[in-house]
């Protein structure tokens, strides 16, 4: 990810300075636990009860294009909080349930309305800009009741940069009015845009002004009453607000649209079906529609966004289930790639895109990331993801309306990645605002060497130059099925001269491993880090160095119990609470899982899934989170979390696609129309796995995989078109 919390280099410390775009964090997100909405550019985190800004300044808050449009709302009876009962984000991401009934309320020394009284259950979700909420009482007096409830709220039009810590010289103006329909909020922007906020409240409140809004409930014995908020997010154009119960079903319907077609997945364990159903339901929250097709957001709160790193890489972890999104991410990135010089962005041609953001700091150039290219990796991986996507559906026809943007791609990995001409991408920033390190641990420290020094650039890492020869040999296919033999070819002959190479320069025998990277002086980073997982991933690796690397990568300095490590304890750098330097991540342990199967290292990839499966156990809604802390795994206890890590994340929750696919050995192939389990195995975990609505090409299947010891046997359930299944051993 991006632009996060970040151990500190001791020089910094020194002189008492922070790295760029340091999330700056005195509060962590899991010291409550956050619920979390989404749909569209809008998104909420809330605190339990549904409230927000309770416990003061934090991340939560109703957001919209990066910007925080509520940062304060409050639901109170006669005065005083009311009891929490249960407080769930139902299965599919599209409402928040909260029940809580009253607490005891006193008068003169005197209890007037005992605890447990009314009952209220609290119902929200996002629609298309606006955050709908029912407010249902129930009396279970015999008696009738009358109630205070009061609303509070408040909105700061803060920069999502801002809330994370950034410092501004100067902010746009807040008014406040009470309009026709209720209180709203204006922000009139430095960069010219106006945002509003409006609440809505049925019934009428009985009193209101800009900081709360008050209601006189009388209900009957054993009787049910309701009222009904909306909180409207506005920038450029108003959304339209409707009824709840007509935008609830609109909601509802939405996401059913989006999961109609995905493969599913049912297994013999009632855990995992959990732990499989929410990370669905976070992926399809986090996928949202663009005007080129579904694109996956990063997560919430920080990335709550377009990523092209991340999103290539949740498609390639999802593609076996739901290729439609890697044909979303394929279009969205190709109309988003550079097609001229922006130092301020990072930008070449041919670029692919690495974040993009809609708030004020952005839009007036604060921060660079309105359209950023900062990413090393992002362009390769590109190229990668559309070899991908073609074998798994045989599209020529995306293929071919891509094919620009995937020559494009191949000509920055050549002229603009590779300036020096040694045949290594690598990677050195245009602009200070910018990202120091540009691959997928972009923190400032995160690229070393084993005495603890910092890399200098032109920096060459170990995955990218792995991610550069699957693209090119993707190419090579790619070509071919444009009709260019010759450059099919020519890209083959890179890619195996790159592989030659890689070897020579990156693999250390006496770590086991390859080095982290090459600096500028093209001086190996002779540290044990994660990122040789991903040569397996793409392979680039030499079979006779898959085993020693997997060996490496599963031993005690590396495998916590919970997972690999981002870093080796005892590197010099070590410290299993840092963002990238020793920290464990869903998605990186997910990769290296499918680089172990790609070398038939099947059980290696199984502790893997197992770690991870008991990890998302210990979880909050059975929810891998974007990381978490590397302390070794101790009898009792969970994984440690990370303060400030996003939950949500979408490659994370795609993490658990991959991870089966590595572990049965999955390969779809439309060419071929063949679906093939190679050499499958399935953890201790798992009795049986059924698969449905699994396609290629016209074909879709329904399958059964049964594990009997370390053997597993494949019966097909259900057959539509003419796809061959097979289980090669």
């Amino acid at each position: 990810m991006t632009e996060i919390a970040r151990g500190l280099d001791p020089l910094a410390e020194a002189a008492n300075e922070l790295p760029e775009h340091y999330i700056e964090t005195t509060t962590a997100l899991v010291q409550s636990e956050l619920r979390s909405l989404k749909h569209g550019d809008a998104f909420a985190v809330l605190d339990e009860y549904g409230d927000i800004g309770v416990s003061g300044p934090c991340a939560e808050g109703v957001y919209f294009n990066d910007t925080r449009y509520l940062s304060c709302l409050k639901l109170l009876i006669e005065g005083i909080r009311p009891l929490l009962l249960s407080s769930v984000v139902q299965d599919d991401n599209v409402a928040l349930s909260v029940d809580l009934a009253n607490p005891d309320v006193a008068e003169d020394g005197f209890i007037v309305l005992p605890r447990d009284t009314i009952f209220i259950e609290r119902t929200k979700f996002l629609w298309r800009g606006v955050l709908y909420e029912r407010i249902g009482f129930r009396n279970f007096d015999g008696h009738r009741r009358q109630f205070c409830i009061t609303v509070c709220y408040d909105a700061d039009f803060r920069d999502l940069f801002e809330i994370r810590g950034s410092r501004r010289m100067q902010r746009g103006r807040v008014t406040h009015a009470l309009g026709k329909a209720g209180p709203e909020f204006h922000y009139d922007g430095l960069d010219g845009v106006k945002r509003t906020t409006r609440l809505t409240f049925w019934p009428e409140p009985t009193t209101a002004d800009h900081k709360s809004a008050t209601f006189l409930i009388d209900i009957g014995p054993y009787e049910r009453s309701s009222m009904f908020v909306s909180i409207v997010c506005s920038d450029r154009c108003a959304p339209q607000l409707t009824h709840f119960s007509l935008a609830f079903r609109d909601r509802r319907r939405a996401i059913r649209a989006k999961t109609a077609a995905i493969a599913t997945i049912d297994s013999s364990n009632g855990l995992f079906n959990e732990v499989c159903r929410r990370a669905t339901s976070d992926l399809y929250m986090l996928v949202s529609r663009t005007p080129h097709g579904l694109y996956p957001y990063a997560g919430i709160p920080w990335y709550s966004t377009p990523f092209g790193r991340d999103g290539i890489i949740t498609a390639m972890m999802l593609l076996w289930a739901d290729p439609a999104v890697a044909r979303g991410v394929l279009s969205f990135l190709s109309a988003t790639q550079a097609d001229r010089f922006d130092p301020a962005a990072d930008a070449q041609p041919g670029k692919i895109l690495h974040e993009t953001r809609n708030g004020e700091m952005a839009r007036l150039g604060e921060v660079p990331f309105r359209r950023y290219y900062g990413a090393v990796d992002a362009t390769p991986l590109f190229v990668m993801l559309a070899g991908m996507y073609f074998e798994r559906t045989g599209d020529r026809d995306t293929i071919a309306k891509i094919w620009p943007n995937i020559l494009a791609a191949l000509r920055w990995i050549d002229e603009f990645g590779d300036r020096d001409g040694d045949g290594f991408v690598e990677y050195l920033r245009e602009t200070e605002n910018g990202l120091a390190n540009q691959g997928w641990k972009d923190s400032h420290d995160s690229i070393f060497h084993a005495d603890g020094s910092l890399a200098e650039g032109p920096i060459a890492l170990c995955e990218v130059q792995g991610y550069v020869y699957a693209a090119k040999s993707a190419a090579g296919r790619l070509a071919r099925l444009m009709g260019d033999d010759d450059a099919g070819a020519k890209y083959d002959a890179a890619a195996q001269a790159l592989k030659t190479a890689f070897d020579k320069a990156f693999w250390c025998e006496d770590l086991g491993c390859y080095a982290l990277a090459l600096d500028g002086r093209k001086k190996p980073c002779r540290v044990r880090a994660s990122n040789s997982g991903h040569a397996l991933f793409a392979g680039i690796a030499l079979p006779e160095r898959a085993k020693t690397v997997a060996k490496t990568l599963l031993g005690r300095s590396f495998f916590s119990g919970w997972g690999i490590r981002t870093v080796a304890s005892g590197e010099m750098r070590y410290n299993p609470i840092s963002y990238h330097n020793g920290s464990i991540w869903p998605h990186d342990n997910a990769m290296i899982a499918l680089g172990f199967s790609r070398y038939g290292l099947g059980s290696e990839a199984i502790q893997i899934f197992s770690a991870m499966f008991e990890a998302a156990a210990h979880q909050d809604l059975r929810r891998l989170p974007e990381l978490f802390c590397g302390f070794s795994r101790k009898p009792h206890r969970g994984p440690t979390s990370y303060p400030v890590a996003c939950a949500p994340q979408a490659w994370a929750a795609a993490s658990i696609f991959a991870l089966l696919q590595a572990t049965l050995g999955m390969e779809l192939c439309s060419q071929s129309h063949s679906i093939r389990f190679v050499n499958p195995l399935m953890p201790q975990f798992l009795d049986s796995v059924t698969l449905t609505r699994l396609t290629v090409g016209e074909s879709h299947v329904r399958l059964k995989l049964q594990r009997h010891g370390d053997d597993v046997t494949l019966n097909l359930l259900e057959r539509k078109g003419a796809a061959t299944v097979m289980l090669v051993k």
